[in-house]
């Protein structure tokens, strides 16, 4: 079959490689649509941090935002999902620690991440191997593009919901990507009134398409209590400006991961009574959010900029925007094509 790979730092491409074959508990999925994100870019750059501790290794397949459909079931994997559209988790667990066993499989120390950690192939390719126990059925309503991106919307529910919103509370997105805008849309369809701040004209412009009326740079920001504060960028600044921001009492979300080390003063954190919450991974936002997917509480599309064929990757994640794109944030991937 046809992958695409990355064998070193900016060097990559689409390889003919051996066919998954489903090993007990697996499934073969046949994909349909996967998403490229900002992880995938720090492997093809070479920057992102598990290529330094020995969690993941060159040659790499990526790929963990996807959806497609079950073709083959393994020994023990329940055949009834051939021919089942799904999606699935990307933090694999071992199932057999006291994590995985609590309901943390996303946090166990030893998990395997798809497409990122432990020498998972990634969807980034005609077909995928999971295990059955990470999948998500789709519903009818919820079709291949609305599937990949399943995944980044799973960490920004668990992001929303981490704010502790209520009907009429104001909230703060930093940073309009692809995670800010969807908690910006999650947070919305919470009834909360949402802000959004960012740094380029274009993702703020697009912003605004999508009904956000309070887009603001760091400079035009107004004077507002804000009951929470998410922070979605990347920026090593931001998390000790979401703690100024957010009103005492409130909650402050971190999402977004920087390069760097990012520093909070936690004398403001107690003596304003903030409560911190981290989001490491979707994985126990995934069902909520193909629910409000599949009912139309929340509708990702317009956030697909283009659609590539696995030969398009390369330049999409040496940051080339396909010509004919839309403003969105988010790049796909037909494999098929």
């Amino acid at each position: 079959m046809r992958a695409f790979v990355v064998t070193a730092p900016g060097e990559a491409g689409v390889q003919e490689v051996a066919a998954p074959v489903a090993g007990p508990g697996d499934v073969i999925i046949d994909v349909e649509r996967a998403g490229v994100c900002g992880t995938d870019v720090e492997f093809f750059t070479g920057e992102m941090a598990y290529l330094h501790d020995g969690h993941a290794q060159f040659p790499i397949r990526l790929g963990h935002e996807w959806a497609g459909t079950v073709s083959a079931a393994g020994e023990g994997a329940d055949l009834a999902w051939v021919g089942r559209r799904v999606t699935g988790d990307t933090m694999l667990g071992c199932g057999t620690c006291g994590r995985c066993r609590g309901g943390f499989q996303h946090v166990c120390e030893s998990r395997q991440e798809l497409g990122i950690r432990g020498g998972r192939p990634g969807a980034l390719a005609e077909q995928l191997a999971v295990p059955v126990t990470a999948l998500h059925a789709l519903p009818a309503t919820v079709d291949a593009a609305l599937g990949a991106l399943v995944e980044p919307g799973g960490n920004a529910l668990r992001s929303a919901q981490g704010a502790g919103l209520h009907p009429g509370d104001r909230v703060l997105v930093l940073g309009a990507g692809t995670i800010g805008l969807l908690v910006a849309m999650f947070a919305r369809a919470a009834g909360a009134e949402v802000h959004l701040m960012g740094r380029s004209a274009r993702s703020l412009g697009f912003a605004r398409t999508l009904g956000f009326a309070g887009v603001w740079t760091a400079g035009t920001l107004p004077a507002l209590p804000f009951d929470a504060v998410v922070d979605a960028s990347n920026a090593p600044a931001l998390p000790a400006r979401a703690l100024e921001l957010v009103e005492p009492g409130k909650r402050v979300v971190y999402v977004g991961i920087a390069g760097s080390p990012s520093l909070i003063d936690t004398r403001a954190l107690a003596l304003k009574d903030v409560t911190a919450v981290g989001v490491l991974s979707a994985s126990p936002g995934l069902a909520g959010t193909i629910d409000r997917y599949a009912r139309g509480e929340v509708d990702p599309r317009p956030l697909i900029a283009a659609t590539v064929g696995l030969g398009g990757v390369a330049a999409v994640l040496a940051g080339n925007r396909p010509g004919g794109a839309g403003a969105g944030p988010k790049i796909h991937v037909d494999p098929r094509i």
